[in-house]
């Protein structure tokens, strides 16, 4: 699984899920610090990336665009570490690959994982 991880989350998971091998990167190591969401969104689908934000402006875009790639991940838990990130999203993963592989719009809630299929319409 390749992940994008979106402004606002902890760099420092990058690390720990690059350790658990999971090819992550961060929007503001590859120069998307000030990025709109549109053009992360762009770089994630080039890239074969999932998103990951706090932001629920992704899943809006991805809804009004009927846009089935690239699949979104939601975490709706403000304040968590790089680390409890990183295990909360292997977690997911490991419940959510296949929808996520073929293009899903992902909410996370504490131990709640919502999984929507692409594309939505709205």
């Amino acid at each position: 699984m390749k992940l994008l991880l979106d402004q606002g989350l902890p760099r420092s998971a990058t690390h720990v899920l690059r350790s658990e091998g999971v090819d992550a990167i961060h929007a503001g190591d590859i120069g998307l610090a000030t990025a709109e969401d549109a053009e992360i969104l762009q770089t994630a689908a080039s890239q074969g990336r999932v998103v990951v934000t706090l932001d629920a402006d992704f899943h809006y875009i991805m809804v009004s665009s009927g846009a089935t790639k690239p699949s979104v991940i939601r975490v709706r838990m403000e304040g968590l570490t790089g680390s409890q990130l990183a295990i909360l999203l292997l977690n997911v993963i490991k419940a959510s690959t296949d929808e996520l592989e073929a293009g899903a719009l992902v909410t996370v809630r504490g131990d709640r994982i919502r999984i929507r299929r692409l594309p939505l319409i709205p």
